[in-house]
């Protein structure tokens, strides 16, 4: 039983690296790890080879012009929410799937061509689409954390700084205003490659796109520091020991919605926060080590919001797909719908 406490908690100190850095050196993740290089080889292979860890590159889609993320929060017929869901999580064009508790049966991101593409959102079309009852749909205009920014609290705030490096504030305070960067075949080979493997090496990847080592590792340098190319590790909280994940809903005056943003941004339960059309104009994800943490968390750091009109809590019952790949989740036996 004290191997397998210790185990797990190795497990996350390495998942929290990885977190940090997605394509640290193995060297640097058992410094901060605490433990042997290879044991951190063999620790990674097998929460890769179990689906509990993933390292991927993903490309800012509004960064790249590539798409606009559009939120839809969708309410469903009694007992067809995972039927819903998993039909959501079919579709090419979406990057995230939960399943919902609450005023909500189920959330997805889709990523569109174009924010005029959001009226023409076709959802009649999916298996089983007689079982929705409403959809609302929310386009992201700004975010202000996403979760590649997120940090799990595994590791020191001098190991985050020595696994990240450069510029410690939220990646997308320096790049969200600036206007899209274009994308040559290059890039796009280079990031489709990272997006089956973010640790690939710069051998594999000029082998893969055809071009030398030197350059493919400019091409990276320079999407990573045009914003344009993240690194995601994929760890459901769990891992990192958080029993609770929800979405929340605000409705914030105009005039405080940045200072609001910013504020909840900061709190280091926020994974995911974005500015977003509709009648809540903030939506987040955060993870909290218990549910019975909640109850604060709603008084004290929502409640603490300037300019907060409205809150709405729906509770992640469970997560299908994250940054387009399909989570652990959906390889275990369903759940009851809800």
């Amino acid at each position: 039983m004290q191997n397998d406490v210790k185990g797990r908690e190795l497990d996350r100190r390495i998942a929290g690296a990885l977190q940090l850095n997605g394509r640290a050196s193995w060297g640097a993740i058992a410094k901060h790890a605490c433990t042997s290089e290879s044991t951190v080889l063999r620790r990674v292979a097998q929460l890769t080879e179990s689906g509990q860890l993933r390292v991927i590159g993903v490309l800012d889609v509004l960064r790249c012009g590539l798409g606009v993320p559009v939120l839809v929060r969708a309410r469903c017929a009694p007992s067809t929410a995972n039927e819903v869901a998993a039909a959501l999580a079919a579709r090419p064009d979406t990057r995230y799937v939960s399943v919902l508790a609450g005023s909500a049966d189920c959330v997805a991101e889709v990523v569109l061509p174009s924010y005029e593409d959001v009226a023409g959102l076709r959802l009649d079309t999916l298996p089983g689409a007689g079982a929705l009852r409403e959809t609302e749909t929310f386009a992201v205009m700004r975010t202000f954390i996403s979760n590649h920014d997120w940090n799990s609290g595994e590791l020191d705030d001098a190991a985050a700084r020595e696994l990240r490096g450069g510029d410690a504030r939220p990646f997308e305070e320096q790049h969200w205003e600036s206007p899209p960067e274009k994308l040559d075949e290059l890039d796009l080979a280079i990031s489709a490659a990272l997006g089956e493997d973010g640790r690939m090496s710069f051998k594999d990847l000029s082998r893969q796109v055809g071009s030398s080592e030197s350059t493919v590792a400019r091409r990276i340098d320079s999407l990573v520091r045009r914003g344009c190319l993240r690194f995601r590790t994929l760890a459901e909280p769990a891992l990192f020991g958080y029993a609770l994940e929800f979405m929340l809903w605000l409705s914030v005056l105009p005039s405080e919605l940045d200072r609001a943003g910013q504020q909840l941004a900061a709190h280091p339960a926020t994974k995911y926060l974005s500015a977003t059309t509709g009648r809540f104009n903030l939506a987040g994800q955060i993870v909290l080590r218990h549910y019975g943490e909640l109850y604060r968390h709603t008084t004290d750091v929502v409640g603490a919001l300037p300019g907060l009109q409205a809150a709405d809590i729906t509770l992640q019952v469970a997560t299908l797909k994250r940054a387009w790949v399909s989570t652990p989740a959906t390889s275990r036996p369903a759940l009851e719908d809800v």
